[in-house]
Order: structure tokens, then sequence, then C-alpha cells
């Protein structure tokens, strides 16, 4: 194919790659509907893709990578940046000239007897004032299919792009998939990214974590905006009012279902609605009026596939049904569909994710993988936005952090200002679950849900955050609160339903940023008088008195918090800034017995 651009930086770069990995054919990723349903077909005739029922899964493509090769890699996952400082204590580091000789090194040749597919990228709507474009060159069809869905690609970007250098270099190399030889490298100051030796799509769609996080939160440093890990909704009132609010919530603390949530009926009779604008990330940026405006720079849901069904998540498995590429998951080979834990009827007659049968009945192995995934597209979800595509965002009335405290955290609480609100952020913690490798309740760290994603040293992060909140006229700043939908009775049972009956705390905390009910000054925050949460149509399953524990604030859990904040602080070094050690002193004094 010609080439579809005369940017010379685009075209020298492409040359270069052609150079370095010795593809027999390059091919331009265009964006038509025709370009991206000939490669399905090809994948297909090759093995690299299954394709399922077309009456049930319409348009729909079962993947499998190899077994080494199934999830993301922190621990070969690097920031390559001049100094070891600018990356932090965080992230892994490497030296950007030595990683690049290294590098090029593994994957020189690697397209030998294939061929480079070029994908323009954009991050956000094409021409939005949020949005960043990028050139991908892969040598996997899977690659060029799930950015056609978690991104908008083609021609339009290279229109958009037109003469400019301002754009993000991905080269993805698949090579054997050899672990000992898989990295993900960004490298911040070069607008560059490198995924090689592996097929995972979190490693190697690279407008997912790479780009969209990693890259741009040091974009944003750079240029007064935020890439947050969070989850954008609307809350829409019974007279037709939309309030957003952003979340971030570490894995396994039920971000996506918040996403997506479906009103308890008590609310759907009344009226309210919940629109989702993201699922995963946020970019936010001042707007013209001083208010902070919050956009979903992908297209798509890479979503986790195991526990997603009608009762944990009803809209996401709706969004799963068509157009819809599915990575390790079981097939069954009755009708030719897709099952994993978490479905009902399990296949008498089937694959596991390895390919090998598998019958559900009787097995004691895994159907589908626990890190398998489906790559769906947005405009598949009931509950998408309206505003999803708006260029310019929609406007964010709250901050909203949480985690797994099975005692420390009252169900809700808020910041009294926007630097407290950006210390309880930094100081987010969850307790592992037994679906993780080790010890069971074990406090992580994990400051904005962003751990493994800030591009750049933690405590200069930290800075940037309040460097925002400086930004914005106090009145017109979103305010700031911490939730915990996992609080537990001494009996070890959680106290609080979720799902659905999360709206309640939602509520509640759009209430309060529009100065409608009031609030309980405590040692931590400003705690919702229980009368103020609405248990209407659960009385049956929380008591006035279970929500006042929830609701509760225990000195000496909270004593020992701040002694593992300040551990925690310690570790990232001078960089911490002062003005977050002066709200964990605060903290410390409140809670002293």
């Amino acid at each position: 194919m010609d080439n579809l651009t005369t940017n010379k930086s685009i075209l020298d770069w492409v040359a270069d790659r052609v150079a370095l990995l010795s593809p027999d054919k390059v091919v331009w990723i265009d964006g038509s509907r025709e370009q991206i349903e000939a490669l399905k077909a090809e994948a297909v005739s090759t093995g690299e893709f299954i394709k399922l029922n077309e009456e049930k899964l319409p348009d729909c493509y079962l993947h499998r990578t190899d077994p080494s090769d199934v999830a993301r890699v922190e621990g070969r996952t690097f920031i390559c940046t001049p100094t070891r400082e600018e990356t932090g204590p965080l992230n892994n580091w490497m030296a950007p000239d030595e990683t690049y000789e290294l590098l090029d090194g593994i994957i020189k040749d690697s397209y030998k007897g294939k061929t480079m597919y070029v994908i323009p990228y954009s991050m956000g709507p094409v021409g939005s004032p949020f949005s960043k474009y990028g050139l991908e060159v892969t040598d996997s069809i899977y690659v060029v299919c799930n950015m056609d869905i978690m991104t908008r690609i083609g021609q339009p970007v290279l229109d958009a792009i037109g003469s400019s250098e301002d754009w993000i270099k991905g080269t993805h190399a698949s090579c054997d998939c050899d672990p000992e030889k898989r990295y993900i490298c960004q490298f911040p100051q070069d607008n560059t990214i490198y995924s090689v030796c592996s097929c995972y799509g979190g490693n190697v769609l690279q407008g997912k974590k790479c780009f969209a996080l990693r890259i741009a939160s040091y974009l944003g440093l750079h240029e007064s905006w935020q890439a947050e890990h969070m989850l954008i909704l609307g809350l829409e009132y019974p007279n037709g009012d939309i309030k957003y609010l952003c979340a971030a919530f570490p894995s396994a603390c039920g971000k996506t279902n918040l996403a997506m949530l479906v009103p308890p009926e008590v609310y759907r009779k009344k009226g309210y609605k919940l629109w989702t604008v993201g699922d995963d990330i946020a970019w936010i940026r001042k707007g013209p009026d001083g208010r902070m405006y919050a956009l979903n720079p992908e297209y798509g849901f890479f979503g986790v596939a195991p526990g997603t069904n009608e009762k944990s998540n009803p809209n996401a498995l709706a969004a799963t049904r068509e157009g819809t590429i599915f990575t390790n998951v079981a097939l069954n080979l009755d009708d030719n569909t897709i099952w994993w834990e978490g479905l009902d009827n399990a296949p008498e007659n089937g694959l596991d994710w390895q390919g090998q049968p598998w019958n559900g009945k009787t097995s004691t192995e895994k159907g589908a993988y626990p890190n398998s995934r489906f790559t769906a597209p947005s405009r598949n979800c009931p509950c998408l936005s309206s505003e999803y595509e708006n260029p310019d965002g929609v406007p964010v009335e709250a901050f909203v952090f949480g985690g797994r405290r099975a005692k420390l955290a009252p169900l809700v609480y808020q910041a009294r200002d926007w630097n407290h609100g950006v210390f309880i952020g930094s100081s987010m913690a969850s307790e592992t679950t037994a679906a993780a490798t080790g010890a069971v309740g074990v406090v992580r760290r994990d400051p904005m849900a962003m751990r493994p994603f800030i591009g750049y040293d933690c405590g200069t992060y930290f800075q940037h955050w309040l460097d925002i909140g400086k930004t914005v006229d106090v009145d017109k700043q979103p305010k700031f609160f911490n939730v915990n939908w996992f609080r537990k009775d001494d009996e070890g049972h959680f106290m609080w339903p979720g799902f659905g009956d999360n709206l309640r705390v939602l509520d509640w905390i759009l209430k309060r940023c529009a100065g409608e009910v009031d609030a309980v000054e405590t040692e931590i925050g400003f705690l919702p008088k229980p009368e103020d949460i609405n248990l209407e149509g659960l009385e049956d399953e929380v008591s006035m008195d279970a929500l006042k524990e929830m609701l509760s604030v225990d000195k000496k859990l909270w004593a020992e918090e701040a002694e593992g904040i300040e551990e925690f602080y310690d570790s990232l070094g001078s960089t911490v800034p002062a003005e977050l050690k002066d709200q964990l002193a605060k903290l410390k004094a409140a809670v002293a017995e």
C-alpha cells in the first residue's frame, strides 16, 4: 500500500523501522472496514483467530496467547530516562541509550517473512483539544484489530497530525515471546514506546497503559494536565440534570462494575440513570470556564472476563455481544461460543484457554485464564454516555478514591480541601485478596491507583496534583472523597451490599458537592450523617446500627495507618511534598490517644 502521509518525520521513522525489522512488505492501516475485515479473515486462515458463532456472537473472535504471555509484566516494564532520579523508586529504570541498543539487538530482522503494519491512532476523538496521536508498527494482526477497537485509527489521524512532529513513536515486535527477553519500555523524553517479545494486549496495545498513562502522565506534568487511572461516570437525576465524577480504585475493587453500575430498583423507579463515560482512564484538564473537565481517551473496553456476568456487570457483558475479540477464554465446541468462570452452563464439550480438551462439568482446571480478556467496542455498552464523544470532555464534580479495607476506612468520607484530598489519594491502599499470590490481608500502597503507571517520580507526581489545585479557583475545584465498599463486621462478613447499591453513596457524594447535605467533621475528614445515606429498600440488609458502624472511626487503627503512610513516604525519598508531610502530621496528632 502507498504511504498515507507526506509527513517527513513519520516517513523517516517508518523507513528506519523497515531497515531495522526487515519486513517482507509494509501495510499502512487506513481504518477502512474493508481492510480490517480482510485482516480478520487472514487471521482466521492462519489460525491466529477463531471465528465464533455469527448468529450468537456476530463479528466476534477468539485468540490465544502463549501460556507465558498472559498478563502485564511489571517486573519487565521500564521507564527509560537519563537519570534514575527522574524515574523514581516505584518504577524500574534503564538508561535510554543502553536500552535502545539492547532492544534493537533483540528485534533486528525479526519481521523477515512477515508484514509490518503501520497503525496511526488517536487517543481521544480526532481533533479534540485533549487528544494525542501516535503510530505503532507491529507484526501482529491481533494488535491491529485490537487497536481498531480500543482507539480511533487510520487516515483521519494522519490528517490531524499533518506535518507536525508531535506524535508518539511505538514499536512492537512479537519475536518468539521469550519471557527472558520481554521488555515493555517507555522513553518519556523521546515520546517513544517499545514492546518486545510479548503479544498480550496490556503490553502491546500501546495506546492503553503505555501511552494513555505512562507517557501521557509525563506529558501532563509538562503541559499542566493530568492522565489518571480513573473511571468517569455521570449520574442523571429525575429532572434530567447529570453530574459527573472520576474514581480511582486498585485492582479487585470493583472499578469497572462501578463505571457501568445499574441503579437499584428504588432509584430506577424514580428516574435515576447512570451513564458510562470511561471505565479505566481519564485525561483531565482545566476548561475555558475554569472548571476541570475529564475525557476518556479510549474507544473500547479491555476488560477481565472471569467474574463478568449478568449479576456483577450486565452492561459490560452486553458490550461483548458483537465485534469483540476474546483472549484466553474457553471455547464451547457445541455451539462455537465462549465461556469463562462466572458464567452459567459450563460447556460439556469444550477447549480450555490453551486449546486443550476441557469439560466444565468434571474438570478441576480453569476453563479461562484468570486474566483472560475481552476487547469490546464502547458503542455496544447500553449505558454509554451521550457525552462520550464530546471533544471537550465532561465537567468533574468529584474525585473518588477507594480500596479494600476490612476495618479501617469508613463507607465514605470527604476531604477537608484539595490538599487533604491529594493526601488521601497519595496514601491509598488496599488489602490483598485470595486472588493474588502471597499473603491475604497485606496492605499494598497504590497512590491514586497509579503505582504501575506513573511515567516519572512519584513524589513529583504528588506535587503535580498539588500544583494543579493551585490553578483552579476553590469554588470550582472538584471535591475529594474516599469510599470503602469492603468494610467487614467482627465475623468477617461484608457489611455493605455493594454493586448497584453503591449508587446510594455516590448520591450522597454529589449532594455534598452541591451543598445539599451537611456532614460531621472527624479526625480524618467529613463523614455523612447516617440518616443522609438513603437506605430505602435496603432496610432488611443494612440496619441503621450497621450503617453507623460503617461510618465509625477507630483512632487506634488510624494511628497505625499513619505509621504505614509515613513508612511509605519515607520509601519514596526526598521529593514527597512538604504539604503532604504536614497533612500526615495533622492526621497523627488528630488520632493520637
